[in-house]
């Protein structure tokens, strides 16, 4: 598709961050897909605002580590590597299952009620089958149960990885045939802090994506032509033990090329 053809132009408001929303949401979607070449002079004449505040997007967008700068004035969307998944997949594990946990400790009536509304909504994502739905669905529910934690610094960290967590869910939900499947990964992790179960809860959450992170990583890393071993994905600390070990913007011909 022609880049003349995609019409984002913007309303009036703060450029950058409107830039930066929109060029998000395209990488989210899958409709930017990893690998592409972002053209500043390109972007700028399709959302209507200066190359200055397209870069000031691409920067923002950078720090969310949604887009990765190749030189000064060139950007691409990064693609996904087994390292990738493996990184994001430990650090994830590792705060949504003291999130789990804590989350058990702190439950009021009313946090429960969220909790529960919060993957009702995923069911019904499901059940529509809608998958960009369902990876908003998914996120959503993870944010809620460390949102009941209380814990600001955990909550920050959280955040920092929330939209490369999104582009994981968007790009490794969309390879799942059956989306029952995250229900069953997740409604026990639901039902454990309903319980007041806070050790089973974090072992859950640590683990519920595992198997699934295990697959991408290995079809990533077979799709790269990348031959060794996948990275080993971290086993959770038992305690008492000792720890060890816009649709597709496509380039004119004119403006770019492959990386």
């Amino acid at each position: 598709m022609p880049t003349s053809a995609v019409n984002l132009k913007l309303p009036k408001r703060r450029l950058d961050g409107q830039a930066a929303d929109v060029l998000r949401e395209q990488i989210l979607s899958g409709r930017f897909a990893p690998g592409l070449r972002l053209v500043e002079a390109a972007l700028a004449a399709q959302l209507g605002v200066s190359r200055g505040t397209v870069r000031a997007a691409l920067s923002e967008l950078a720090h969310e580590g949604l887009v990765s700068q190749v030189a000064y004035t060139k950007w691409m969307v990064p693609e996904l590597s087994a390292v990738d998944a493996w990184e994001l997949y430990s650090l994830r594990g590792s705060l949504e299952g003291l999130a789990a946990r804590l989350a058990t400790e702190r439950r009021t009536a009313e946090s429960m009620t969220a909790l529960r509304e919060s993957y009702e909504r995923l069911e019904a994502a499901v059940a529509a089958e809608r998958r960009s739905a369902v990876a908003a669905a998914d996120l959503a529910l993870h944010k809620t149960i460390v949102a009941i934690t209380g814990h600001r610094r955990l909550i920050g960290q959280y955040k920092l990885i929330e939209q490369q967590v999104r582009h994981y869910i968007a790009t490794s939900s969309a390879d799942i045939v059956d989306l029952h499947e995250l229900l069953d990964q997740h409604q026990p992790i639901v039902g454990a802090i309903a319980a007041g179960d806070g050790e089973r809860a974090e072992r859950l959450a640590h683990d519920h994506n595992a198997p699934e992170v295990r697959k991408f990583a290995a079809e990533l890393a077979q799709a790269n032509n990348r031959h060794g071993e996948i990275l080993p994905l971290p086993a959770r600390p038992r305690r008492g033990a000792n720890p060890g070990g816009p649709s597709t913007i496509k380039e004119p011909p004119n403006q770019g090329g492959k990386k």
